[in-house]
C-alpha cells in the first residue's frame, strides 16, 4: 500500500485542534453482555442527518450486547480534518469515522485504517452479495482490500413536480440546455397554493457548503462519455487535469444561468434551505440526492405524490481530451448515448460509509465493527433508508427491487416505482461518474472547486479565471502528494488495473 505523507495534512489543521477537539458524551452504566464495558467513540457530521441513526441503533446495540456506542460531532468542514488528525498523531480518541467513502483513500494510503477483510470472513449476517456493486466495490474497497462499511449511498438525480410539468404540457427534461427552458416556463408560478411566486429551479450554490458536488454533477455529461472507468477529472497517466477546457466553462455557464429561475437568496443556500423549498412545494426543478423521496411523505409535506425523479439531466456534445474542446455526440464520441444524448449520473459523495481506526483496541475493533455490520445489516438498513430524517438513502439490492417497505412507509406504489426506477437507471448506468476517491479528495474539490465557483458566481472572476485558478491549485496538490503515486491510485479507484 502507497505510504502517503499526512504531515502537510496536519500542518494546516492546527488552527483547527488549537480551537477545539473532539469531545464524546460521558460514559454510562451498560447492560450486561459480550461487549460490557467496551466503550467505541465515533466521530461525525451532525444529526440528526447520518448522527441521530447511528445514536437510535447504538442504543438497540447497546441493549443486546453492554458497548457503549458514544457519538460526537464535527462540523462537515472539520470532519475529515479532525478524524486525520486524531488518527495520524497517535491520539486515537475517536475509534470509528464516518465520512464521505472518497475521503478515506487519504486515512487508507496513511495505513490508519483497519481492514476489515478478516472481520467480513467471520461474518455471516451482512450479506455483501446484496450490496449494489457500486457500493460494495468502489465504496467500500481500495486495492481490493475492504476497509469502509456502507451506511449510506450516494448519488445525484433530477426531481421535478409532476403536476406542474403536466399542467403545462412539459416533459422532464433530458439535457440541462432542456433543464433552463423548463425552469424558465414554470417560474414564478404559484406551485402549492400559497399565492406567492415559486421557483422554476432550486439548486443549493452556498459556499463552503455542498454547492461543488452539484456542479459536477452538471459537467460529467459533458466531461465523461466512455464509462465509468474514464473519469472526469484527470488524464489517468500523467494526472493533468481535464478541467480547463470548453465543458466545464459551459457547465459553469450553465450551472450560474439556472440562478435566473431560482430562489433570490440562492448563493446563500445549502442542502438544507433548498429541501425545505422542495418539501414545501415551491420548485418545479431541483437536483438532490436520495432524499427527496422519503423526506416527500413526511408530515407537513406539499409534495407528497407529486414528484418524479429521473436521471440527471445529460448532453449532445461532449469532451474531446486531447484538445479540450466540445464534439457532438456520435457512435464513436458517446457509446453509451440514448437517442443522441450522453448521460453521466455522478456518485456525488459516495455515501456516508464507516472506517475503524486502526490504532484502536482489539476489543473496541472488534466492537466497533459489528456495531456497523448490524447498521448495515438489511434489516435495519431496509428501515433507516426509507425515513428522511435520518440521510441515508439505498444501497442494497432489497431496498431497490422491493417496494413493500417503502409502500409502508407511505409511498404510493406508483411513487415507490418511480424512485426506485431512477435509482436504479443511475446506478446500473455504464456511464456513471465516479467521485474523487485519491489522497486530497476534499482538497481538490470541498476547497479548491468549491472556492474558485463561488467566485465565479458572485461575479468576482470571470469562468476562464476561475477554470485556470482551478487547474494550477489542482496541480499544485498533485505534486504535493506525489504525482506518479497519485496517477497509480487515480487508476485504481476508477477500477483500471494495468
Amino acid at each position: 500500500m502507497l505510504k502517503i505523507n499526512v504531515v502537510r495534512n496536519l500542518i494546516k489543521v492546527s488552527a483547527l485542534i488549537v480551537a477545539g477537539g473532539v469531545v464524546f458524551p460521558p460514559l454510562t452504566a451498560s447492560a450486561d453482555g459480550h461487549y460490557d464495558g467496551v466503550v467505541v467513540n465515533i466521530l461525525t457530521r451532525p444529526g440528526p442527518v447520518i448522527a441521530g441513526r447511528i445514536v437510535d441503533r447504538a442504543e438497540e446495540f447497546k441493549e443486546m450486547t453492554g458497548a457503549e456506542i458514544r457519538v460526537a460531532e464535527a462540523p462537515f468542514a472539520e470532519l475529515f480534518q479532525k478524524i486525520l488528525t486524531d488518527w495520524a498523531t497517535g491520539t486515537n480518541s475517536i475509534d470509528v469515522g464516518v465520512f464521505a467513502s472518497g475521503w478515506g483513500i487519504e486515512l487508507v494510503g496513511g495505513d490508519l485504517v483497519e481492514n476489515l477483510d478478516p472481520y467480513l470472513a467471520k461474518d455471516d449476517k451482512i450479506d455483501l452479495d446484496d450490496i449494489a456493486p457500486y457500493f460494495r466495490d468502489f465504496n467500500q474497497k481500495v486495492s481490493g482490500s475492504t476497509y469502509f462499511i456502507t451506511l449510506d449511498g450516494d448519488f445525484q438525480m433530477l426531481y421535478y413536480r409532476t403536476d406542474v410539468l403536466a399542467a403545462n404540457g412539459l416533459e422532464p427534461p433530458r439535457t440541462w440546455e432542456e433543464y433552463l427552458d423548463v425552469a424558465s416556463k414554470i417560474h414564478g408560478q404559484d406551485m402549492n397554493g400559497d399565492g406567492e411566486a415559486d421557483y422554476g429551479s432550486c439548486i443549493f450554490k452556498k459556499r463552503n457548503a455542498q454547492s461543488y458536488f452539484a456542479i459536477q454533477s452538471v459537467a460529467a455529461s459533458r466531461v465523461q462519455s466512455m464509462g465509468t472507468s474514464e473519469g472526469i477529472y484527470f488524464h489517468h497517466e500523467s494526472m493533468k487535469p481535464k478541467i480547463n477546457n470548453e465543458a466545464w466553462d459551459k457547465s459553469f455557464e450553465l450551472y450560474k444561468a439556472t440562478g435566473e429561475y431560482g430562489p433570490p437568496d440562492e448563493l446563500n443556500q445549502d442542502i438544507g434551505d433548498t429541501r425545505g423549498l422542495v418539501v414545501g412545494g415551491r420548485c418545479g426543478l431541483a437536483i438532490d440526492w436520495g432524499d427527496i423521496g422519503p423526506l416527500s411523505i413526511e408530515e407537513g409535506s406539499m409534495i407528497k405524490d407529486k414528484i418524479g425523479a429521473v436521471i440527471m439531466p445529460g448532453s449532445t456534445e461532449v469532451l474531446d481530451p486531447e484538445t479540450g474542446e466540445l464534439v457532438a455526440c456520435d457512435a464513436n464520441t458517446c457509446p453509451h448515448a440514448i437517442d443522441g444524448i450522453n448521460y453521466a449520473p455522478f456518485a456525488a459523495f459516495g455515501g456516508w460509509t464507516a472506517a475503524i481506526n486502526k490504532g484502536s483496541g482489539d476489543k473496541a475493533k472488534q466492537a466497533a465493527y459489528d456495531f456497523l455490520s448490524y447498521m448495515n445489516q438489511a434489516a435495519q438498513s431496509n428501515v433507516d433508508v426509507t425515513m428522511g430524517w435520518t440521510g441515508y438513502n439505498p444501497y442494497r439490492n432489497s431496498q431497490l427491487n422491493d417496494t413493500a417497505a417503502w409502500v409502508d412507509a407511505g409511498f404510493s406504489q406508483e411513487a415507490a416505482e418511480n424512485y426506485l426506477g431512477a435509482i436504479k437507471e443511475s446506478l446500473n448506468h455504464p456511464n456513471m461518474a465516479s467521485d474523487f476517491r485519491i489522497p486530497g479528495a476534499q482538497q481538490y474539490t470541498g476547497v479548491v472547486l468549491d472556492r474558485e465557483l463561488a467566485r465565479y458566481l458572485a461575479g468576482e472572476i470571470t469562468v476562464e479565471q476561475a477554470l485556470e485558478n482551478i487547474e494550477e491549485a489542482w496541480e499544485e496538490i498533485t505534486d504535493d502528494f506525489g504525482r506518479e503515486e497519485q496517477a497509480e491510485l487515480y487508476r485504481l479507484s476508477l477500477g483500471i488495473t494495468n
